[in-house]
């Protein structure tokens, strides 16, 4: 195959700076500078009017306080939880949709999980509070169908909370699943089956070792969205749902302690890409094959 000649490059390396200015700038004024302001901001110490020393006094505070880092561990174990029991949710449905269904019926299955995530996550998790509030639907069915003698609050539970979070976060396992399970060969899982495995160890040693990428991927993205998640845990688990990010909206808006605030933000992703990395360890995936083949 003939190289491009050296004009046709050179004439190609402007465009190509050109068309990715607007994403460099992006990132480099909205996350990169932003992450470094609030880096500088949680290691100092305000000791006077305008004067600030080196300090780790913001990161003590977390460590000498059990209700920020009990908040804390709570948060982190309730997204894993959440991100397990997205996977066997949507695991299945991927499966359908990607090998059961044919032609124009799996394109209707896809669109139907799609068409939930056309309104924002706090319209979602607001129809959830209609559901199960002690006045709505829900506990209203449970009395007529005589399961309990007067309407109950379903609202403000950890298994609310869990609810919410799965909701929310399903699209994004479906979707790399999907990719995942699509180029699966059929003619491996009859061959298993002709060999006389069973459903269990077809699952086992065909499905999910070839589905690992879109898994791995999957629980990335759905763990960090319920780790960082706000509007779920608030309007679902109420003003004690326990869930971290809320100590860090209470010390930004409510105290004004953004050099508090920052700490905890660097604590959570800190957090998120250590169990990010456990993950991909585990799973012996590489983060950049992992995303490049969604």
């Amino acid at each position: 195959m003939r190289e491009p000649d050296a004009p046709a490059q050179a004439r190609t390396s402007p465009r190509l700076a050109l068309l990715m200015t607007p994403a460099f700038a992006w990132l480099g004024l909205l996350i990169v500078l932003p992450h470094v302001e609030l880096a500088v901001l949680s290691f100092r110490a305000q000791v006077g009017p305008r004067h600030y020393v080196p300090s780790l006094l913001q990161y003590r505070t977390f460590f000498d306080q059990p209700e920020y880092w009990r908040t804390f561990l709570r948060t982190a174990w309730m997204s894993v939880v959440a991100t397990f029991a997205t996977l066997c949710l949507a695991l299945p449905i991927a499966w359908v949709i990607a090998k059961i269904a044919r032609g124009r019926a799996s394109a209707w299955l896809l669109l139907a999980c799609l068409i939930p995530f056309w309104i924002s996550e706090t319209v979602r998790t607001l129809g959830w509070m209609i559901l199960l509030r002690q006045s709505g639907v829900l506990p209203a069915l449970l009395v007529d169908l005589g399961i309990t003698a007067h309407p109950v609050e379903l609202l403000y539970r950890d298994s609310t909370i869990m609810v919410g979070l799965v909701y929310n976060s399903m699209l994004f396992m479906i979707v790399p699943l999907i990719s995942s399970l699509e180029s699966l060969d059929n003619s491996l899982i009859e061959a298993a089956y002709d060999l006389g495995a069973g459903g269990l160890t077809v699952l086992r040693k065909i499905v999910i070792p070839h589905a690992a990428p879109g898994i791995t991927a999957g629980c990335i993205i759905v763990f960090m969205l319920t780790l960082g998640d706000y509007i779920t845990p608030t309007l679902l688990g109420g003003k004690d749902s326990g869930w971290f990010t809320e100590q860090i909206y209470t010390q930004f808006i409510t105290r004004f302690n953004w050099a508090q605030g920052a700490a905890f933000g660097f604590l959570l992703l800190g957090l998120s890409t250590a169990i990010v990395v456990l993950g991909l360890k585990i799973t012996g995936q590489r983060f950049g094959d992992v995303m490049g083949r969604r």
